[in-house]
């Protein structure tokens, strides 16, 4: 058997052959819905270890399938797909056992994790996709994949906000197919290569490029949540707190992040992303979207907003790295595409924890909740001082590569940005911890001794990446972290 043809396709069956499969699941079959979806997400973590240490030993894993004349389905194996991938599998299997824990009393539970493999299916689609076409069918299924989930509760509210979310991203896609109908045009059939397809096309072109470009980074920047085309993501919390982790750490807006970046350097390449101009005007919609989003979350009291837009402003983190054209600003932004979807991914969780057990949905409510949770709060403390930068959690890492990389590129303005996108976020996480571990409590939070302060369904998944975000700053220099593997990618981008 040929497996480096097959095992892309078998990293996405993992997870689309397990939401088939559970679909049909009457609502009493919750053992075996449970073990569909834990053998799943194993399957998948599994796959994706091999084909990284197929990678490592030189193994090149391409799948090519026809889907229209000249133009082929292509999943296809690279450092920098592997490292979305990766991120993508070890997150979807530590949601998977949360979303058991979270939903086991909700309705219509086979609906709902029917649905989130798909998700996954697709976010991996999105990261394995070797050319556009393949690109932008993943993407677009992530977006009716994920409707679902936002509406899973059935509220007005959710309903509203689910209608919020397909106007935003269904319009981000139209421009995305027509961006690709227009590059089939120049340059025909687009497969992602280093160095972008487009340099041999660029004669004569320059408007016609830029506007191109515009075009592409409107499509995508929905999803990715940039300002002004963020409206979206807030309504969007509405969702349980599973699908608010999937959404923010690795499904939805790393997509819309993960490809512009390949806009950058694999369709336009750097030299002409520089050469047209587009890039500084990138930065400049980055950086003013980190300080606005940061703002913005200052002024929420509801706790899942407040991480909402937080996100807004970390996932700028990713563009502004990739914008500044320079290997250090480079590694900077493909490390926090790891580092932010750890954080924010056990932020979320946290949330959800003190949601579940003590329905404590605001900021104003928290005063004491660590002598009740005191394992949520621990989680939710480290993932929160990474964010702001403090060492050694792994948001240091990623902001001392930026920093770097504004120091390489000559543009000392980027560091006051990081100065005072870290000031703001101390702003908004810091307040949440003094209240949380230094306030005494509103109502009776006693500490638990005789058991775990919630199920082990919900405690393991927050522990386990919160360690990983700490391991991530700690051992950012170890063989295999995703700073070693980001310096990896940089270094053939830029050779």
């Amino acid at each position: 058997m040929n497996w480096s043809f097959w095992l892309p396709l078998l990293v996405l069956a993992s997870s689309l052959v397990t939401g088939l499969a559970i679909f049909p699941l009457p609502a009493r079959r919750s053992n075996l819905r449970n073990t569909l979806n834990m053998c799943g997400a194993s399957i998948k973590v599994v796959l994706v270890a091999v084909i990284a240490w197929g990678t490592v030993h030189g193994i090149d894993y391409e799948t090519r399938l026809p889907l229209l004349p000249d133009y082929d389905l292509v999943l296809a194996v690279e450092p920098v797909s592997l490292l979305f991938a990766s991120l993508s599998a070890v997150l979807w299997f530590f949601t998977t056992i949360y979303a058991i824990g979270y939903l086991r009393d909700s309705p219509n539970l086979s609906r709902f994790f029917g649905f989130f493999s798909l998700c996954v299916t697709a976010a991996v689609g999105v990261s394995l996709a070797g050319n556009l076409l393949t690109f932008v069918v993943f993407y677009e299924l992530l977006t009716l994949t994920t409707y679902p989930l936002v509406v899973h509760r059935g509220t007005p509210e959710a309903v509203s906000a689910g209608r919020t979310y397909l106007v935003y991203t269904l319009v981000g896609g139209t421009l995305l197919l027509l961006a690709a109908l227009w590059l089939y045009a120049i340059a025909g059939p687009v497969d992602f290569v280093s160095g972008g397809v487009l340099t041999h096309h660029a004669e004569g072109r320059p408007w016609e490029l830029r506007a191109l470009f515009l075009l592409l980074i409107a499509g995508l920047g929905v999803k990715a949540a940039l300002v002004p085309l963020h409206g979206w993501l807030p309504r969007a919390m509405i969702a349980p707190a599973p699908v608010s982790a999937l959404l923010h750490a690795v499904a939805v807006v790393k997509a819309g992040a993960f490809g512009i970046m390949r806009v950058i350097f694999d369709v336009f390449g750097v030299r002409l992303s520089s050469e047209l101009g587009m890039s500084g005007a990138l930065t400049v919609l980055a950086a003013t979207t980190i300080i606005l989003g940061s703002l913005m979350a200052l002024l929420q009291d509801d706790l899942k907003r407040r991480l909402a837009y937080s996100t807004v402003s970390q996932l700028s983190y990713i563009l502004l790295g990739i914008a500044m054209l320079g290997p250090l600003g480079t590694i900077g932004g493909l490390v926090h595409l790891v580092h932010q979807g750890l954080m924010k991914i056990t932020l979320f969780f946290a949330a959800g924890n003190l949601s579940e057990t003590l329905e404590v949905h605001r900021v104003s409510e928290m005063d004491g909740v660590a002598r009740r949770m005191p394992l949520t709060m621990a989680a939710f403390t480290l993932a929160a001082l990474g964010m702001i930068g403090l060492p050694p959690v792994a948001g240091f890492v990623s902001k001392w590569y930026l920093g770097l990389g504004a120091l390489e590129q000559g543009a000392g303005w980027i560091l006051w940005v990081l100065v005072a996108s870290s000031l703001l976020n101390a702003g908004y996480f810091l307040p949440i911890i003094y209240r949380a571990w230094f306030r005494a409590p509103q109502r009776s939070v006693a500490p638990v001794h005789d058991r775990l302060e919630a199920s082990w369904l919900l405690i393991l998944p927050t522990m386990a990446t919160a360690f990983m975000a700490l391991a991530a700053g700690m051992f950012a220099n170890a063989s295999l972290s995703p700073l070693t593997l980001a310096r990896q990618i940089v270094t053939e981008m830029y050779r």
